[in-house]
């Protein structure tokens, strides 16, 4: 699959809320692809510049295949959003004008044979970001957590019900070899879950829960979203795209919390705190798909919108 290939989701709610422009400053804290880059740089014509990072450094190799055209308007990365102050600040693109968080998973990483992303493809049990540096990997979470771990972790990042049984099943299963494919771990879930039907594929969510874990998804993005307020110019937006619940409302309660005029303590008779919000919600509700874009591309279907504009002062 080549980059010009990558679909991104939502991609005209998520440019028409950025608002990009002639001259402005714009972070795409998760590149991928750089669907949506190319879009924003080519609103911000002739002269906006985008800051792209990834920790994936094929996306980064793709990425600047896709944005070539746009010569020293794009500066590439090798960092996390999660280091978000540091690292835009260290290139200068402080105070932004806009900061997208595309927090899903592309196609290349899905169908990649050897990072483990996807239960379709036969691949080893990696699923890290960055494979030149992080650990464990899922194999090394899979064959070393005993059942009650697992079983927590299920249900902590899949919000798996049937998480117990799956965790015993792998800790069975383990007992006689040591997992080494998802392809092996896709029918142990099948095994307690039953086959696939429909859409959605009962391993699904013990993927996303070891892949959330591997690569401490959650804590990432609890820390870049402070971090993004901090680096926003007024008037600068923060759009964020999630693909399931927990990292919404991670999102949402950050919007709702930054957004508050007033967190004294309930039954005060007057305000004490002197609060004043630090962002506008533009969302009041999350953007999702159109029916059109889902029947396109049906991994679009799970994702939700969110964006919030930084105020003054």
């Amino acid at each position: 699959m080549r980059a010009a290939d990558h679909v991104p989701v939502l991609l005209d709610e998520t440019v028409d809320l950025l608002q990009p422009r002639a001259g402005g400053t714009y972070v795409d804290g998760t590149v991928g692809g750089g669907g949506h880059a190319e879009a924003i740089l080519e609103r911000s014509s002739p002269d906006g510049r985008l800051l792209g990072l990834d920790l994936d450094p094929e996306a980064l190799d793709r990425a600047a295949e896709r944005l070539r055209r746009f010569g020293d308007r794009v500066t590439l990365v090798h960092e996390s959003f999660a280091d978000l102050e540091r690292v835009v600040r260290w290139n200068g693109f402080a105070p932004a004008d806009g900061i997208l968080l595309d927090l899903g998973l592309s196609s290349f990483q899905l169908e990649h044979p050897k990072r483990g992303f996807g239960f379709r493809v036969e691949a080893p049990l990696d699923m890290r970001f960055n494979p030149l540096q992080q650990t464990p990997t899922a194999r090394d979470l899979v064959n070393k957590l005993d059942a009650r771990e697992l079983a927590d972790l299920l249900r902590r990042y899949g919000e798996e019900p049937l998480a117990k049984p799956i965790a015993r099943a792998i800790v069975t299963r383990r007992q006689r070899r040591p997992i080494e494919t998802t392809a092996e771990l896709a029918r142990i879930v099948e095994s307690v879950a039953g086959r696939a039907r429909g859409k959605i594929h009962p391993a699904t969510r013990t993927f996303q829960a070891l892949r959330i874990a591997v690569n401490r998804e959650l804590d990432a993005l609890e820390r870049a979203l402070p971090q993004a307020i901090e680096v926003l110019g007024p008037g600068g937006r923060l759009a964020v795209i999630s693909f399931h619940s927990l990292e919404d409302r991670i999102v949402k309660r950050f919007f709702v919390d930054q957004a508050a005029t007033c967190v004294c303590p309930p039954g005060l008779p007057v305000c004490v705190c002197g609060r004043k919000p630090t962002i506008r919600i533009l969302t009041r509700r999350a953007v999702r798909p159109t029916p059109r874009e889902v029947a396109e591309n049906p991994r679009s279907r799970s994702a939700i919108l969110r964006c919030a504009e930084r105020l003054a002062g």
